[in-house]
């Protein structure tokens, strides 16, 4: 076997018999990683750069969301698809939830991340991209075992009286989610969840590659189940079997606190005794 000396190569050449057979050996991966250290390396290694990633994944879904909901007033066609039809997103929702995601992000969020620009070293990236298979099963481990972290955070705080007023009840102060409620949250439980999305990945070792990409599937699917509209094409709908909760499971949960405790998977609320849906037919 021979290889090409330039890093841009990414096939194996194997000869046999004769014949010529050019195979697959780097990550598919590898070309976009590539791309990313030869281009943005020291952004990427900033401490800051997660933060940054996360709140403006966070900006861009919920804008999307909350554009809809502002259209779904006089737009039939995307107020058929929201949980609540009867229910509108008023101004005041929007500002309220937007201040406190705001308060919570400029006292506890900003100030920690500036901390870990000024004493942390960045951070070294491998060369090496992780394989599609390794990209892939990290994010789903990363987004199983935070289902199951959480699922027991959310229990605790629900069943224990003092965690559920002091930590958790402003969240349930909506029973009707929509996007913005997705962070509307106190700063006790913003940084648990936090907490968790840094550290899953680095327990169960996976590429600096793949913990963004976890980080931002966490973000898109924390949004989707409480934005408020069960779409034909949304995550639940196309996971077979009921195994994924998502935004009516997770909307059912307002309605009825003491159900559907798990954050993205059904089957621990199906063990726990504590599962509950509402079937949204399109009208």
């Amino acid at each position: 076997m021979t290889e090409g000396s330039s890093s841009s190569v990414y096939y194996g050449i194997f000869t046999v018999a004769n014949m010529t057979f050019i195979l697959p050996e780097k990550s598919v991966l590898q070309p976009v990683w590539d791309h990313l250290l030869d281009n943005y390396q020291c952004t990427l290694r900033s401490p800051l750069f997660p933060v940054l990633l996360s709140v403006s994944t966070y900006i861009f879904l919920v804008a999307v969301f909350t554009v809809l909901d502002i259209l779904a007033t006089n737009c039939p066609r995307i107020n058929r698809y929201k949980i609540h039809p009867a229910n509108s997103i008023t101004w005041r929702d929007i500002s309220r939830t937007l201040g406190l995601t705001t308060y919570n992000h400029l006292i506890y969020i900003f100030p920690a991340a500036v901390g870990q620009w000024l004493w942390r070293p960045p951070i070294p990236l491998p060369k090496e991209a992780p394989s599609l298979s390794e990209f892939l099963l990290g994010i789903l481990g990363c987004t199983i075992l935070f289902d199951f972290q959480y699922y027991l955070w959310h229990l605790l705080h629900h069943k224990i009286v003092w965690l559920y007023r002091t930590f958790h009840a402003i969240h349930h102060q909506y029973n009707e989610p929509f996007s913005l409620v997705t962070q509307y949250l106190s700063a006790w439980e913003l940084i648990t969840v936090g907490f968790w999305t840094t550290v899953d990945p680095i327990l169960l070792q996976c590429h600096c590659l793949t913990a963004w990409g976890f980080m931002l599937f966490n973000i898109w699917i924390s949004t989707d189940d409480h934005c408020g509209y069960d779409f034909p094409w949304s995550l639940h709908n196309l996971v077979p079997f009921g195994l994924w909760g998502g935004s009516v499971k997770h909307d059912a949960h307002h309605q009825k606190p003491n159900t559907n405790f798990a954050p993205f998977f059904s089957h621990w609320d199906w063990l726990g005794g504590t599962t509950s849906s509402v079937v949204h037919s399109y009208s």
